[in-house]
């Protein structure tokens, strides 16, 4: 068993200890972290030398989004004035929600008044309940289908923080409260900067130009550094889902704007190749630009707890949708990139997850030992490498999914006419952050393997133990951490 496999979910990694690993003082935990170390210390001097100086990542205070309705036309910001209630059943409604779990907690919560449910819906276990430790997503599609009208309308507005994160619930129903917590959020006066920032870019994020796909927002967690998912066309109707799973360095406050449009360029991508799809069930596609995990910074980058937690949260998401699309399953698609491979391998493994077809780019391995072991369509695993990326084929955390033992298919990146579909010139990605730029030939591939078309992407040579197999390309070029990546966060 790989050594990595035994790591705690709360790594031990600070910017000390790393200075100590990489002076000598500290043995190395498994394979390859001291040259991981290395190369993150090299990136992290390369930007602490553009951007001068570059703080430690500290933890901003968390401040939950007060959400409170007090017009009939929907939520308002808080007045500061709560309706009253008697207070034994005030007090005995809030304590059966903060410690109810499961069918129990959907219960309770559909049983609340709305006075309760504004408490409800500000109450740090409920939330916990709701975002973390959730009922399932089947439970939550058969308790919502079993709510009249005015019982949906009634939890939307006045628990939206609630409703707005629970799998199962329909989306269309999740983006109007997420929304709705969004607006009231950024009307906060009381609000940090941390917390108006990350609001901010998540507002950015839902922009889209006229004409173009409609944003929904199907995930909005305003706790701490903050997780959101941003869908850009129709989940309850697309024939193809793809969900892009980022990794490290991504923050909701620093990348939700530009990781969203990166989804909408796959989502480009796919909508240029409709008259090549295969055919499946519904109409159109829709990419899910995921950012529902906490990614690593230098800090964590070691651990693999943030990854489990993530699995954990990916799953869930995935089932929501597959609940939601019962009678009509779309093909579901996992795109992830570094951290985030090591992610969906985890929930692909799990037993808990399915998905028609996985994309791995640049990608550090995980506890897998192959495609086998994936609850991924035959033949459907795919694992990108772009020149110069220094953490693909790295096999950090445990095995390469692009080594021949693996099982995969290996994309040919190195760029040229596609004559076998629509004929464009596609240029090569490089280094670790460009695998889904415009233009690329890891874009087109990914694109094609999405619309059901895998049978028309070109395939590399594999590599065996003589070529790269588990070790990084030599003299990575700085792609890895831009100054923009290096902020305060949780």
């Amino acid at each position: 068993m790989h050594p990595a496999r035994h790591r705690e979910a709360h790594s031990p990694y600070t910017r000390e200890s790393i200075t100590r690993r990489l002076q000598g003082d500290v043995g190395t935990a498994f394979p390859g972290e001291t040259r991981l170390l290395l190369i993150a210390a090299a990136l992290l001097t390369a930007s602490m030398h553009s951007l001068g100086v570059v703080e430690a990542p500290v933890a901003p205070a968390v401040h939950s989004v007060a959400v409170v309705a007090t017009t009939a036309g929907g939520p308002a910001r808080d007045s500061g004035i709560q309706p009253v209630m008697t207070g034994v059943q005030a007090q005995a409604a809030a304590a059966d929600l903060v410690v109810a779990h499961g069918r129990a907690f959907l219960t309770d919560l559909s049983q609340l008044d709305r006075s309760e449910l504004l408490r409800a819906g500000k109450d740090a276990h409920v939330l916990a309940t709701a975002q973390d430790d959730p009922p399932t997503a089947a439970d939550v599609t058969t308790w919502w289908a079993g709510l009249a009208p005015a019982e949906r309308q009634t939890l939307e507005t006045f628990a939206p923080s609630a409703v707005g994160n629970l799998d199962g619930v329909p989306y269309d129903v999740r983006d109007r409260a997420n929304r709705a917590v969004l607006t009231i959020g950024l009307a906060d006066h009381d609000a940090t900067a941390a917390q108006t920032a990350m609001l901010g870019q998540v507002e950015r994020a839902l922009v889209h130009d006229p004409g173009a796909p409609a944003r929904s927002l199907i995930t909005l967690d305003t706790r701490g550094s903050g997780r959101a998912a941003i869908a850009i066309g129709d989940l309850a109707t697309a024939a193809d889902v793809t969900v892009v799973v980022p990794g490290m360095f991504f923050t909701v406050t620093g990348q939700m704007a530009d990781f969203t449009n990166t989804a909408n360029d796959l989502y480009s991508e796919q909508a240029t190749l409709a008259g090549v799809a295969a055919p499946g069930p519904g109409s159109g596609v829709a990419v899910v630009a995921w950012m529902g995990y906490r990614t690593p910074d230098l800090s964590n980058i070691l651990s693999l707890g943030l990854a489990k937690t993530g699995a954990a949260r990916l799953e869930r998401t995935v089932d929501g949708l597959r609940q939601l699309r019962d009678g009509e399953q779309p093909r579901v698609n996992v795109v992830a990139h570094s951290y985030g491979s090591t992610t969906a391998l985890m929930a692909l493994s799990s037993g808990r997850m399915s998905a028609d077809s996985l994309t791995v780019f640049g990608s550090p391995g995980s506890d897998v030992r192959t495609a086998a072991e994936l609850a991924v369509g035959a033949g459907q695993v795919f694992v990108g490498d772009a020149h110069s990326d220094p953490i693909a084929g790295s096999g950090y955390f445990g095995t390469d999914p692009g080594s021949a033992s693996f099982g995969s298919t290996v994309l040919d990146l190195a760029g040229s006419v596609d004559a076998q579909d629509t004929g464009d010139v596609f240029r090569r990605p490089v280094g670790h952050n460009d695998y889904l730029k415009p233009g690329t030939a890891s874009l087109h591939d990914v694109a094609l393997i999405g619309v059901g078309r895998a049978d028309i992407v070109l395939e590399q040579l594999r590599r065996d133990g003589g070529g790269r197999g588990g070790v990084p390309q030599t003299s990575p070029d700085m792609y890895l951490v831009r100054p923009q990546d290096l902020q305060q966060r949780d």
